[in-house]
């Protein structure tokens, strides 16, 4: 049973990490062409949709909340707990809130830069223009 809430909160990550990649695709993509405007841009986008893959499954599929499952814990009195409807609901609302919440995190950091670096390539571009001038 382990194996099988191992392989659905894994897909169900996958699933979520899609689903945000494919949201936020223009905009991020949009962001680097204004940032970037060669064609590095598109390897960046590429990363980032990776790196958004990477922090939204290993952020969803919590392996030390899923090792209650299989590992005897003191606080259940060396008991291993039991997967009941209850459980699996638990566990299925945690991986979509937790992969949401590491995207999250991963896309305001991203932004945070991004805001950091139009306004400095602003800056650089209000300065040709008074130079041309």
């Amino acid at each position: 049973m382990f194996i099988v809430l191992l392989i659905i909160t894994f897909l169900i990550s996958l699933l979520v990490c899609f689903i945000v990649a494919r949201i936020f695709n223009k905009p991020i993509q949009g962001i680097l062409n204004r940032l970037i405007e060669d064609s590095i841009s598109g390897a960046w986008l590429t990363y980032l949709k990776f790196a958004i893959y990477v922090v939204g499954i290993s952020a969803g599929v919590g392996i030390w909340q899923l090792e209650r499952y299989i590992t005897p814990t003191a606080s259940e009195g060396n008991n291993i707990i039991t997967l009941n409807t209850n459980r699996w609901t638990l566990e299925i609302y945690r991986t979509i809130i937790g992969t949401l919440q590491g995207i999250a995190w991963l896309l305001l950091v991203f932004f945070v830069f991004a805001l950091i670096a139009y306004v400095i390539v602003r800056l650089v571009e209000m300065k040709k223009e008074i130079g041309h001038k």
